[in-house]
């Protein structure tokens, strides 16, 4: 299952088109490769090989230590498939025209530069990218490139992973274990490592890994946007395993949040700081599993659900919980 699942995501909370899968349109991407031998290609294909081949790049197997960003074996495609372009699979194309941009996790108007070193401390689990350095400069170019096709402050339709119905009850881990074991450990791994490629394939592909890890230590921290339960669930049930499109789903919807509350009960890295997140309360999305807990609903209830009663709850005591502490 799952093949890159997580990366950059981070991302995922501001890749909801609002858009269903089943309405939107075609769309196309821009091929870099198209573009001519000059100094606009080569950063949009620097770009785009940052992407695809991060861990040998910016990340631990980058042969100048200075340069390792990321701190784990991820690729940003881990989660941004087919190097951000894959329709509803979390594309990087289509978000240039939306910022700069409100993320409440900050609860600030943040840069397109900002978010992705968002990404880089969480999904990455690593440090921030210099802001005017030749890896920020291309990357975003890149970015620019394939979402030519969009008006600025309307991104294109399949942006995202389309939104799935709320189960009514919790998530149940043990059947998502099942799951895990039926149909995701045959790429992931029985113990969720991913497939490490040897040295020479790693070389030759410019990363770690075949498939990559859901957890443990080069794995996305607890951070991340794939670290919460809805947002994983939409990107699993419209991608994975890996080949499955928005249109065919292979997994239910109740089999998608069962393996990944069964994947999110796994060790990952830690980001410390994480209760400064949402500094308005009211803004923390449902489903983010780490204190303070806002509203009369245990940890349990924000990992696994149900979550309708913390919508409402939230719905209905936004100023409580605006100036809880």
């Amino acid at each position: 299952m799952l093949r890159p699942i997580l990366s950059l995501i981070a991302f995922a909370a501001i890749f909801s088109s609002g858009v269903s899968a089943q309405s939107a349109p075609p769309w196309s991407v821009p091929d870099p490769d198209t573009l001519p031998d000059d100094a606009f290609g080569r950063t949009v294909r620097l770009g785009r090989d940052l992407i695809v081949k991060t861990s040998s790049m910016i990340g631990p197997d980058a042969p100048d230590p200075a340069r390792r960003y990321a701190g784990n074996g991820l690729d940003c495609q881990s989660c941004h498939l087919q190097a951000g372009t894959q329709r509803f699979g979390l594309p990087l194309a289509g978000i240039w025209g939306l910022f700069p941009l409100y993320i409440a996790r900050e609860n600030e108007v943040r840069t397109l530069e900002e978010r992705i070193n968002g990404c880089m401390e969480r999904s990455m689990n690593g440090a921030p990218l210099p802001v005017a350095g030749p890896e920020m400069k291309a990357m975003l170019s890149y970015i620019r490139f394939i979402s030519a096709p969009e008006q600025v402050g309307q991104s294109l339709d399949g942006r995202g992973a389309p939104a799935v119905p709320l189960p009514d009850k919790a998530a149940d881990p043990a059947h998502g274990h099942q799951v895990f074991t039926d149909t995701c450990a045959f790429c992931h791994g029985a113990d969720g490592q991913g497939q490490r490629l040897d040295p020479a394939e790693a070389k030759e592909a410019g990363r770690r890994y075949r498939f990559p890890p859901l957890w443990g230590p080069d794995s996305f921290n607890d951070g991340a946007g794939m670290a919460r339960a809805i947002t994983a669930a939409q990107f699993v049930h419209a991608n994975m395993p890996y080949g499955t499109t928005f249109e065919t789903p292979a997994l239910s919807v109740a089999d998608a949040f069962d393996v990944v509350a069964y994947i999110g009960g796994q060790p990952r890295p830690h980001k410390p700081g994480l209760d400064a997140d949402f500094p308005d309360r009211s803004r923390k999305p449902v489903d983010a599993a780490y204190p303070p807990y806002i509203g009369p609903f245990t940890p349990d209830q924000h990992r696994l659900g149900p979550w309708q009663p913390i919508q409402f709850w939230m719905k209905t005591n936004g100023a409580l919980a605006r100036t809880a502490d």
